[in-house]
Formats: structure tokens, sequence, C-alpha cells
């Protein structure tokens, strides 16, 4: 087996530096400074926007973010929730649109931003000329929807309703937890031990399975007021039993500021011989072999096509059940299509000796192998880094998992767990509000762009060193990064959460407005539900107020100027958002 090489700390960016080239009024621009940082760039503490990385052989390569795209009245992150969609999705359990209280827009633009810096310098690295990377958080917050905004525009209605309702659950002493399963059997097993009517336990599995997909869960009342009866040991006794799990929300001051990056990158000790450079774009010319279920991975790999690699989708036989979940276009369900459009696909039985073999000759000529399998499952398969390197010491082996493996004991690594665990339902709800994980996929999407972000780092410290390279990430590292700003606070002395009715919209006669973060304290005083949503805005625009229209059906997103006609249609109908940067 192929040995990592522990005892070395290189790291892509060992030589360069990151200079600020103007005022740090850019979206996640520290964010984008911290990463270089812990990338190996040095930056003198610059949070600039733009910056300018330069050094170590590589031509000077200029990185700027902005709120949004030119012509678009789109200024901070308030305003950009509010026109992407985010709001709707995230107000969806709620009844109506509601902003996120963390800075979700601006983290995903800062992420998408390192992944540009870390592809044009890999373009360099390979023969190209990239000079420029831009990003925008109207760009990065419609990739956030993507899916919400496929579905939307689907040719069919959603597999389940959508109508405000969903976990967390409080038993009669006061816990407040998420409950989580992927069997039916568990999730009936569990509602019986606890007395739960029968017909209110078959009603709730539908759309308790399908609150990933439309970030609502609006089961029967009866499964609330089953738990509210239920003390909080008799509630963890039924999940042993049936096998589904629980978790209780934790609160941002269980959490000290994390000590560890996002991600991880190990080379290893061996070498291998650099290949041909490559035109085009960024990534051209590279192979990556995705195994990934659910959104994270499949994110991941989507963004790595985007930047011009070709993606092998390894699939169980029969293809990945996830195609036929409805809403489809063209008889193929549009979010699949949002993560997968244009990738290959093969068939692997990963159980079958014979097919496990040819994925390990299909690696041999890979550059990255993703996946986001259970723990210990690449491991008993031998398909982990250790089993792949041998085959090729080129590799890029990357696993986007839930913990990484940072909390011993730790519960099932969905999305949904993870937010309660790390305290997400605290940072993402003003204060005022119970505490409530976002039913908004926060963290798989988040962990996926993270994803992408540790495997272009891995090929650019594989192109320096000549030494393959194991790289991980997860939802626990996506965690750190989106509460990061509120544990900062606290650690400080300040309150971790946001004011109460922070980003809260304003209802209009027609719709609703969000007014941007540092004007909505004076927008509130206005009474504006007499009014449309066009009379609204002017009138807040006369007292020198600035807000922006809330998108609440994000099929209306196809047709809004403030996006100029960017959203488009793939070949099967589905919805497309625009690429995320754009290189000079």
């Amino acid at each position: 087996m192929a040995s990592p090489a522990t005892t070395r700390t290189v790291r892509p960016l060992d030589g360069l530096r990151a200079e600020a080239a103007g005022p740090p009024d850019g979206p996640g621009a520290g964010l984008v400074a911290e990463h270089l940082r812990l990338l190996g760039a040095g930056t003198d503490h610059a949070e600039g926007s733009p910056f300018v990385v330069e050094g170590a052989g590589f031509a000077p390569l200029v990185a700027r973010t902005a709120w949004a795209d030119a012509g678009a009245d789109l200024t901070d992150e308030a305003t950009v929730q509010a026109a992407t969609g985010i709001m709707a999705v995230h107000g969806r359990r709620d009844g109506g649109p509601r902003g996120i209280a963390a800075d979700y827009a601006a983290t995903a633009t800062g992420v998408l931003t390192v992944q540009g810096v870390l592809a044009g310098l890999l373009a360099q690295a390979r023969g190209g000329q990239v000079a420029q990377v831009s990003t925008s958080a109207s760009r990065a917050g419609l990739l956030t929807v993507s899916q919400y905004l496929a579905a939307a525009g689907a040719d069919e209605d959603e597999a389940a309703e959508l109508a405000p309702g969903g976990p967390p659950f409080t038993s009669a002493d006061g816990t407040v937890f998420e409950l989580e399963t992927l069997d039916p059997g568990a999730w009936a097993a569990f509602w019986r031990v606890l007395g739960a009517p029968e017909k209110a336990v078959r009603a709730g599995w539908r759309p308790f399975q399908f609150r990933y997909a439309t970030a609502c869960a609006p089961f029967p009342e009866a499964l609330h007021v089953t738990i509210r009866r239920m003390e909080w040991e008799r509630i963890r006794y039924a999940a042993e039993v049936s096998g589904a799990q629980v978790c209780p929300l934790r609160s941002l001051s269980d959490r000290g500021i994390p000590d560890a990056p996002p991600w991880s990158l190990v080379p290893y000790e061996a070498t291998y011989p650099s290949g041909a450079t490559q035109g085009g774009p960024p990534l051209a010319g590279l192979t990556v072999l995705e195994a990934g279920r659910r959104i994270q991975a499949p994110l991941a790999a989507h963004l790595l096509g985007l930047l011009g690699a070709e993606i092998v989708r390894i699939e169980p036989p029969g293809g990945d059940p996830l195609r036929g979940v409805p809403p489809a276009c063209s008889g193929i369900s549009a979010r699949w299509l949002a993560l997968n459009r244009g990738k290959k696909a093969v068939e692997v039985d990963i159980k079958s000796d014979a097919d496990r073999r040819r994925l390990r000759e299909m690696v041999a000529g890979a550059d990255v192998f993703l996946h986001n399998w259970a723990p210990g499952k690449a491991a008993e398969l031998g398909l982990d880094h250790e089993h792949l390197a041998v085959v090729n010491p080129a590799l890029v082996y990357a696993y986007t998992s839930g913990w990484a493996d940072r909390l011993p004991g730790a519960p099932m690594g969905t999305d949904f767990m993870v937010q309660a665990r790390t305290g997400v339902g605290e940072a993402v709800r003003p204060a005022g509000e119970p505490p409530a994980p976002s039913l908004m996929t926060l963290l798989d999407v988040l962990g996926g762009l993270l994803g992408t972000e540790a495997v272009l780092a891995g090929l650019l410290l594989r192109e320096r060193t000549g030494h393959g390279v194991r790289v991980d990430s997860s939802l626990l590292g996506a965690a750190d990064v989106l509460t990061a700003p509120a544990l900062r606070r606290l650690a400080h002395g300040g309150d971790a959460r946001r004011p109460a009715s922070f980003r809260r919209p304003l209802p209009t006669a027609d719709g609703w407005i969000a007014a941007t973060d540092t004007c909505a304290p004076a927008a509130a005083a206005y009474d504006l539900r007499g009014l449309p949503t066009v009379e609204a805005l002017a009138q807040l625009r006369t007292h020198g107020l600035s807000a922006t229209r809330v998108t609440a059906d994000l099929a209306d997103l196809h047709h809004d100027p403030r996006f100029g006609g960017s959203i488009s249609r793939d070949a099967h109908g589905a919805t497309a958002v625009p690429d995320p940067w754009s290189f000079l």
C-alpha cells in the first residue's frame, strides 16, 4: 500500500503571495484571505478585494468579487438572498420568505473565489494564461438554490407537498432535537414505540423523506403532539431500538472557534512523471471519477466539470435511482440534472469482485477519484486511498464526508444532523426565534463547494510536487466555515446571534421586499402592506433607503431583469444557472 508523506508540510500555495489591491468590501473577502493563508500563500492579513496572487514562477492572477453582475441593484447579503430565492427556500417551513441570519451567499462566494484562484493557477502550471477570475454573490446564490430552481421549472409537480411544517421536535422536558433515518421501516418503528397514530405515521413518511428536496416537511401535527408528551430518555430509547437516530440541537456557546481547516491535504511518497500541458479551460484533459450520492460529492464533481474536467459518474447497476425522482424534465429528474448534467455514466457493482477490478482499471487512467460513501465503506471494499494510490500514484483521492472522523460518536453525517450538532440551527435564526436547522440543504451545498476547493488544491499541489494527494472535506468543515463569524463574535464577548427580526422581509400588497442590512432598521418603521411592491420600493428610495423585491416563486427567476437572462435551460429543458466564475 502507498504511504502518506505525513512529515511533509508542503502546501499548494507555498512561495506565493496574495496582496489586497482594493478595499475590503467584496463579499467573502475575509474568507478568501483566510483560505489562501491556510493553503500556504503569504497575505500579510490582507482582506481586500480584489486580490493579486503571484510569485514562485506564476504570472500575477487577479481575483475579483462583487455582489452582483453589472446592472443588478444587489449590494449586500440581504438583497442577494432576497433576489436569488434563498429567502424563499429557507422560509418554506415557516410559510413565507425569511432571511438566513448567517452570511450564506457571501460565504459561498468566498469559497468559489478560492476555487477560481486555484483553477487559474493550475491552468498556468499546465501551460495556460489565466490572468483574472471574477465571481459574484448573485451567481453564488443562484448556484446554492439550483436544485430548487430546477424543480420549479420542471414539467410536473413536486414529489411532495410544498407547505409549512417540519422538524425539529421538542420533547416534554424541553429537549429540541432532529430525527434522521433513510429507512421507512425505522421511521415507522420509531413512532410505534412512542405510540403515535398509525395514520399519522404513514402520512408523515413521504414529506419527511423528501424534505431534502422540498425544504419543508408538512407532516401531521399528531407527530409533534406525540413527541411533546414524551420525555427525552423515552425518545432516545425509541431511536435506539428502531434504528433511527436523534440529535439534540447544540448551542454555539457549546463550541469553540474551530482549530482545523475545513479540508486536509496529504501528499504521498511516490512520485509520477508530469503529463502534457493542456490548453482550454483550467481542467481540460483531466478525468474525474465520481462515486457520489445525494448532493455533496455530485455538486463537487459538477463544478469540476464546469471547469473543464471530464466527469465519469460511477452508478449502481440499473443506473442512479435518483434519475427518476420527480419533478422531471423530459423524463429525467430536474434536481438530478442540476447536479449531474453533462457527466458520463458507467454502471459498476462495487459489491462484485470483477466490477471492483474494472473500477481500479478506470482509476489507473484517472486524475481524481471522488466519493462520499459511508465511513469505512471504501476500506471495506479495498477502494480506499491506500489501495488506489498503488494503482495510480498520481491520483488525487477525494473523500467528502459528514464528520471527517473529528467527532467520536457523532450521529449520522447528514445535512440536518450536522446542522443540529454544530449550532448552525442557532446561527441561521436571529434572536427571538427558537433555533432550528434550515431545511434548505445549507451544508450539503457548502460542503460540495469545499470539496471542489479541496480537489483543486490537491491538483495544484500534485502539479507542483509530483506527488499524488489524498484530500478530505466534510459537512462539519462546512458548518465550521458558516458559523465562524458567529463564534468569533461570541469569543470577543459579543452576541453570537443576530438581533431580533434580522433579515425579516417586509410584506407589501402583492409580495415582499428586503431592505439592505444597513437600511433594514429604518425601513421596518414603514407600513408597506397597502402598497404594491413597486410603489413600496419607490417610497423607501425617497427616504434614502435601499431595498429589492423578494423572489417568492423561483419560477419567476427565468425572467428576472436582475439576472439579465443569464438563467437558461439545458437540452432536457431543465433550468441551468450561469457558471459561477468568469476567467480572462
